[in-house]
């Protein structure tokens, strides 16, 4: 059974004198409405008349329902200004007076949020795009002190780690450079002053890390080969040298648009995340949110809200920022055979074998 003031306590533990903020997009011209989206809004109220009473009890404030207009893209810019309450507000203002903010919306807003706690001395955010009532039942209703030992065994494996080394179902493979760069943990875990990144997503469950990008003078990326990915039934490749997308490979209308998608804009091919999905509870259903947190996945495109140097200003324009992961997780018509990190010593830590996690 969910027991949602549980999993508030047990994530976020909120204290007296605390001011929180549950934040929504709101569809626009641009970008219209639909089921899953004004769902998503009944329950981020439903979330927020919860802290409320949480607030009550622990003596915290939480503000009124925040909204902004959607970006219509996962990590763009936030608009300047927003709703609370009936009135325009300064949208930036809002959030980084706040010390917890829940966004519940439909576009990703972890990059913005990220660099709102850059800004901010107390402040921290659970990033949960296209969550679902559904997910009460499942990645949200996890063990989340397991989920968090489960992520720390993989930071630790990874730790010093030059190469992860992968295998795909089909048989491709692709070696993702390590270096220069440091694992992180998103574990479910967010109290106030919590060290290290204080963004999360929720539901929460990988240890991830941002390959190295080339961007040391001198000193370019190892990340290279070839990813399989499978979409609307048809199988693309994605040749990859010097942690970038160079070449797409396929016959029909994905390929097509994948290479015209990169084409485009060539910070869109960036490699950008590499990460091990570890929540039990997690279930894959087509939604990233909580499919990333059932196994393996990778992104392209925007790296800095995540420890990388891929930001706003290296795509062509504010639109074309993007953030997407693909996943392979049992579910997923592509799993992982082998996924091993590899040290500079030469010794391999597998961390995942034959589809099953073996760290």
């Amino acid at each position: 059974m969910f027991d949602l003031n549980k999993l508030l306590i047990d994530v976020f533990d909120p204290q007296s004198g605390e001011l929180v903020a549950v934040v929504v997009d709101e569809p626009t011209d641009a970008v219209p409405d639909h089921d899953d989206w004004r769902a998503r809004r009944e329950m981020a109220e439903e979330w927020r008349k919860a802290l409320t009473k949480l607030g009550a009890e622990r003596g915290f404030d939480v503000r009124p329902l925040v909204s902004f207009p959607a970006t219509g893209g996962n990590n763009a810019d936030l608009p300047a200004t927003g709703t609370m309450g009936g009135q325009e507000i300064d949208l930036g203002e809002v959030l980084s007076d706040s010390t917890l903010v829940l966004a519940m919306t439909e576009f990703s807003a972890t990059a913005p949020l990220v660099h709102v706690a850059e800004a901010a001395e107390d402040f921290r955010a659970a990033s949960m795009p296209g969550v679902e009532k559904r997910m009460e039942g499942t990645a949200l209703a996890a063990d989340y002190a397991k989920v968090a030992a489960r992520c720390k065994a993989i930071y630790d494996a990874m730790q010093g780690a030059q190469l992860c080394d992968v295998l795909f179902t089909t048989g491709h493979r692709c070696f993702f450079d390590l270096r220069q760069r440091s694992a992180e943990m998103d574990d479910g875990f967010l109290p106030r002053g919590k060290e290290g990144d204080p963004i999360i997503n929720l539901p929460s469950g990988e240890t991830f890390i941002v390959p190295y990008e080339g961007e040391i003078h001198g000193l370019p990326s190892w990340t290279a080969g070839t990813i399989p990915v499978v979409e609307d039934d048809e199988m693309v490749l994605f040749h990859v040298v010097a942690n970038c997308v160079q070449v797409v490979e396929g016959d029909g209308p994905v390929a097509e648009r994948y290479a015209e998608f990169f084409n485009d804009d060539p910070a869109r091919s960036n490699i950008a995340e590499v990460a091990f999905g570890v929540n039990d509870m997690a279930e894959v259903t087509g939604c990233v949110l909580e499919d990333e947190k059932a196994g393996f996945h990778w992104a392209f495109g925007r790296s800095d809200h995540l420890g990388g140097v891929v930001g706003v200003d290296d795509f062509a324009s504010p639109e074309n920022v993007v953030h997407q992961d693909i996943v392979y997780a049992k579910g997923n018509p592509i799993q992982i055979e082998r996924a091993d990190v590899v040290h500079p010593d030469g010794r391999r830590v597998t961390i995942i074998e034959n589809g099953e996690y073996k760290v």
